[in-house]
């Protein structure tokens, strides 16, 4: 217990200092400090994968799978990566929603930093409902990994007809009737007072809609991660540190979403592979390194491609 409660305040401790000190004033993010925030993201998770071997290795958490130090290390390892890998599908669809309310660059990382906040505590929710459900009900493994594969489908044959578009959405058409929202930005605040009522400010709208499609995103990052793990600590920590990398990445790669195209095939081999993994989970079991390898290489080989394919296309043009 005291494990999760050191980490879960080292957590909060960060983001206090991230809004209170490191991003007080608004300011428009450019690439090159976003860049370095995103690789001191991923350097802290990498190097968080040491102190899970230490707690592992001391017994300072409980360990109800009963793995070993390397073990663990490992399966944080592949956790963080699916993570990582599905969050970019999350920078897709932040993109449009901040396209489409209009919400200047200075102002976005308000609405990401409490977006993530929120983020933290419904994947906390949904990864202790999950666990005990697959803890509880071993054929739940099958319903996950035929969600997975269904996903996976569906990503791959989805139409250009299919593409989300914040303002049509049942999100935002019913917290209208819920509130009044007016759509003039009011500097970096979420609510406004006009003639006695209170009104929902763009940034409060599109906070609310990438909450909640982050919802949605969880349904499939969840019971993903739940694939190579059952382990609390596990999937939580490496939920965690790929949510807090989210944020950098997102202003690392807004403006360069078009040359990762590929990478949306990177994402329908890991969720097919996760799916056919819980599938069957009870009759075969993939060596560890099996499944971070493939990972890895699915991950990279959607990058290296879609960086060929985009400057292929520069020289054309």
């Amino acid at each position: 217990m005291i494990v999760w409660i050191i980490f879960i305040a080292s957590i909060l401790f960060f983001l206090a200092l991230d809004l209170g000190v490191f991003n007080k004033t608004p300011h428009i993010i450019s690439s090159k400090e976003a860049g370095k925030w995103t690789g001191i993201f991923v350097t802290i998770s990498f190097l968080f994968s040491g102190v899970v071997y230490w707690i592992y290795q001391n017994g300072y958490i409980d360990n109800p799978t009963k793995l070993t130090p390397n073990l663990a290390v490992m399966k944080y390892i592949t956790g963080y990566l699916i993570e990582l890998s599905l969050s970019v599908d999350n920078i897709f669809v932040i993109a449009v929603i901040f396209a489409s309310f209009k919400i200047p660059q200075k102002y976005q990382h308000r609405v990401l930093f409490w977006g993530i906040l929120g983020a933290i505590i419904f994947r906390g929710l949904m990864i202790y409902f999950g666990v005990l459900l697959i803890n509880k009900f071993s054929w739940m493994t099958y319903v996950f990994g035929a969600f997975l594969i269904f996903t996976a489908a569906k990503m791959l044959f989805k139409g250009e007809e299919e593409q989300f578009n914040p303002k049509k959405s049942f999100i935002f058409r019913n917290m209208r009737k819920v509130m009044p929202v007016t759509m003039h930005m009011e500097g970096q605040k979420f609510f406004i007072k006009k003639r006695g009522f209170t009104f929902a400010t763009p940034l409060f709208v599109a906070l609310i809609v990438i909450e909640l499609m982050d919802v949605l995103f969880a349904m499939d990052s969840v019971p993903a991660i739940l694939a190579i793990t059952s382990d609390p600590f596990l999937v939580f920590s490496s939920n965690i540190f790929a949510i807090l990398g989210l944020r950098s990445m997102y202003f690392f790669l807004a403006n360069m979403l078009e040359k990762f195209s590929y990478l949306e095939y990177s994402l329908i081999a890991i969720l097919t592979f996760v799916g056919i993994k819980m599938l069957i989970i009870h009759h075969f079991k993939f060596p560890e390194w099996v499944s971070l390898g493939f990972i890895a290489l699915a991950l990279l080989g959607g990058i290296l491609v879609s960086l060929s394919k985009a400057k292929d296309e520069e020289k054309e043009a």
